[in-house]
């Protein structure tokens, strides 16, 4: 990931340069990863709607949000977020020149926002959420806090961010939910077939374990092997390089498949493992109960996409 971040950022200043025309004005839209980009897309969709001559900059800070989206037909402009110094930030902002800015969920990068303030750009947090962990709320945090001032205006998830972002002095908040609820609806109804998948299921349940980490996998590879027959089991980890499907196969006891090669899938198979990005939120609609991965790291990825096709998730 770190080659593709580093691949990904060489020469953008040209790049970006060359995509820019000086006579259009710009809607720039900053995602972190695939997950903001998925609270982001509702956003986007709906400017394009009531606006379609608006030109839309979407960038990424991950390349697993990148690679996946750097094609979405939605945005004009899609490239990674130069890294947050003061020349590259002065660079970004100028060459875009953006009429408004939104950051998705919790995006803070101190140079971006302090040029974005000083240039007096309206800048909007859409789906943001806060916690009293977050440096703003402890006692070393007013540099942390100086960032906040930036923004004209806070939509957050919850009335506890509300709350934390007035002990600080901000009253420039809205509660308006998480846009991800938008989006799941708006996948389930529009979520493709997958014959491959159909067809695997045949007439027994399905266990789908979604965006699952290495925690998550040897808990239910554990499971599995000790249970095969209960049920049918579909992996879609979060990482998807070779080395971790490899690793991931090595722990399991029964026949198994890749997606990429269900063509000469053992007729036996119990398990098989989505080797490719971007088809998960349509698999959950072939599955009967579904585990969403993260919960032993960082945090849980999105339940609401299994739980849209009323499923029960783990």
């Amino acid at each position: 990931k770190v080659k593709i971040w580093i691949n990904g950022n060489r020469n953008w200043f040209e790049v970006l340069r060359k995509k820019i025309s000086s006579e259009e004005r710009y809607v720039w839209m900053h995602c972190a990863s695939l997950g903001e980009f998925e609270q982001g897309r509702p956003v986007i969709e709906a400017i394009k709607k009531e606006k379609p001559h608006v030109k839309i900059v979407l960038t990424f800070f991950s390349p697993s949000g990148y690679e996946i989206r750097k094609n979405y037909q939605m945005a004009d402009i899609i490239c990674y977020l130069p890294p947050d110094t003061p020349k590259n930030a002065d660079k970004f902002i100028s060459i875009v020149d953006p009429a408004v800015v939104i950051f998705v969920k919790y995006e803070f990068w101190y140079n971006y926002l302090a040029i974005l303030g000083k240039k007096k750009i309206p800048l909007y947090l859409i789906s943001g959420i806060f916690n009293m962990d977050q440096h703003f709320f402890k006692w070393y945090g007013s540099f942390f806090r100086l960032m906040l001032r930036n923004f004209t205006w806070f939509f957050v998830q919850d009335k506890h961010s509300l709350e934390l972002l007035g002990k600080i002095g901000l009253e420039n908040v809205t509660v308006a939910g998480d846009t991800r609820f938008d989006r799941v609806m708006q996948i389930a109804g529009t979520a493709r077939e997958i014959p491959e998948l159909d067809r695997f299921r045949g007439k027994e349940k399905i266990f789908l374990a979604g965006s699952c980490w290495k925690q998550d996998e040897e808990i239910i590879a554990e499971y599995i092997n000790k249970f095969p027959d209960m049920m049918k089991w579909i992996f879609a980890p979060h990482e998807i390089e070779i080395e971790n499907i490899e690793r991931l196969e090595k722990l399991l006891k029964v026949k198994y498949v890749r997606f990429s090669q269900l063509t000469v899938a053992p007729a036996d198979a119990r398990v098989l493992i989505i080797d490719n990005i971007g088809m998960l939120s349509s698999a959950y609609r072939y599955s009967h109960i579904s585990a969403v991965g993260g919960g032993f790291g960082k945090g849980i990825h999105n339940i609401l996409e299994p739980a849209c096709w009323g499923i029960p998730v783990l």
